[in-house]
């Protein structure tokens, strides 16, 4: 068993190439602690999103602050606090915030889901 306390887990910098700006991540589950699950909080600024990308297993996204568009090649969703949206694997999708608002998210992947970025 393990308790996080959410204000207590480093918020981390991460200028992957996947995303368009600079994003800050929480780990709540490292890859070690989970032979199921990978469990982060991503923490997107005003404008920054991913690019289209795809998992090789699904991915659930819950958004806990702010509001942003999660889209597909053929739907754009706009989300809010509280939102849940179930990406299936190999869906082309990007995420993020509005140009207007910051968003978090938690991201739920499988463990071994590959990214693969789609875009440049």
């Amino acid at each position: 068993m393990k308790k996080v306390t959410l204000k207590d887990v480093e918020k981390i910098k991460r200028d992957a190439s996947l995303f368009t700006g600079s994003v800050y991540a929480q780990t709540i589950i490292e890859h070690q602690e989970s032979d199921d699950f990978n469990f982060a909080i991503i923490n997107f600024p005003k404008g920054v999103r991913t690019k289209f990308h795809t998992h090789s297993g699904d991915q659930i996204l819950i958004i806990t602050k702010g509001s942003g568009k999660v889209c597909n090649e053929d739907e754009e969703l706009d989300v809010l606090e509280g939102d849940m949206v179930l990406i299936n694997a190999g869906e082309n999708h990007w995420h993020g915030a509005t140009e207007e608002t910051t968003m978090s998210h938690i991201t739920i992947t499988v463990q071994g889901s590959e990214t693969t970025q789609t875009e440049d």
